[in-house]
């Protein structure tokens, strides 16, 4: 239409960065919202909290985006499901897949949406028990599934709050660490994330590069990685010209990372965001802690075996004594 010209030689890429930049940054005050891998839609002005002036009507002949309320992940179709038609009962994971895509929550091309759907909340359920966190999801066998909310505050709830203490005083060891003790850790998390030829370099204080290796995924892609890592308290967040620095230490055909106990500045997220530059990948104090937790370093596992009464088999008793 004319509205943008560009010498890039990849247009569509430079947008999708900005898109997805965009989003990232401004959450729910962004015009934007993703519906689907590399698709995107304008949010709705009655919802945007920015205030922004509603989106031109579409064009006749342009097609129309899909509804703005379907940005959700499965994850998030099925506690939305859960919360509008569970009535605090389990429900199966194709009934919840059904009703998702019939109010427009999920949008899939996929051909078995229902697998899709019972795979990630199953590997959602794992990933947060490895963490020590309470998942937000309960399985009640034969494809049924709950949200942990609903369990009242029982000895899941008590979990979760002894884990809470854990995460808060693992957190503190880490800032109480030699700077040497702290890079050989990131190091060995990385090893375990699963980077190869991990190496701490030299020791340099707060500035340089402080681990640098190769990400391996699935035997087939390898990234090498410069990272550099701060541990500082928890006011202190890392702000851009951190990021810049990184950014400038890169070798060649490396990739940037910076590890922190701490949080990074709204500048510096958008600085390591920059679409036009080498990407710089960020790890905030508390995504440390649940990495490490999730891959068992600082920590050991003691987990109870917790029993639940099968509603469906006491149900069915009932009904034979009458």
């Amino acid at each position: 239409m004319g509205l943008w010209k560009s010498d890039g030689k990849t247009p569509e890429a430079t947008v999708s960065a900005r898109l997805y930049s965009d989003i990232k940054s401004n959450g729910d005050k962004s015009p934007f919202v993703k519906v689907g891998p590399q698709t995107f839609a304008l949010r709705d002005s009655t919802e945007m909290s920015s205030g922004a002036e509603p989106a031109p009507a579409a064009v006749e002949d342009t097609p129309k985006p899909p509804s703005v309320n379907a940005g959700f992940s499965f994850i998030d179709c099925a506690q939305k499901v859960l919360e509008e038609f569970g009535g605090k009962k389990p429900m199966h994971y194709k009934e919840i897949t059904e009703k998702a895509l019939e109010k427009g929550w999920l949008v899939t091309s996929g051909k078995t949406p229902e697998a899709s759907m019972y795979a990630q909340v199953i590997t959602e359920i794992k990933r947060q028990q490895k963490r020590g966190e309470r998942p937000r999801f309960v399985q009640h066998g034969r494809g049924y599934i709950g949200l942990s909310q609903w369990m009242g505050r029982g000895l899941a709830f008590q979990i979760e709050q002894h884990n809470y203490q854990v995460r808060k005083a693992l957190r503190e060891r880490l800032l109480a660490m030699k700077p040497g003790e702290f890079e050989e850790l990131i190091s060995q998390l990385l090893a375990e994330m699963g980077f190869e030829m991990v190496e701490v370099t030299k020791l340099s204080g707060d500035g340089g590069i402080d681990v640098r290796g190769t990400l391996v995924v699935g035997d087939v892609v390898r990234i090498k990685m410069a990272v550099q890592v701060k541990k500082w308290k928890l006011k202190n967040n890392i702000l851009a010209p951190v990021v810049q620095q990184v950014r400038g230490s890169l070798g060649a055909h490396e990739q940037g990372l910076i590890i922190t106990t701490s949080d990074f500045s709204a500048g510096a997220i958008k600085e390591a965001a920059q679409p036009d530059k080498t990407p710089i990948a960020l790890m905030n104090g508390e995504q440390l802690v649940m990495l490490l937790m999730e891959h068992g370093i600082g920590v050991h596992r003691s987990t109870p075996d917790l029993f639940e009464i099968d509603e469906e088999f006491a149900t069915t008793q009932n009904a034979m004594k009458e």
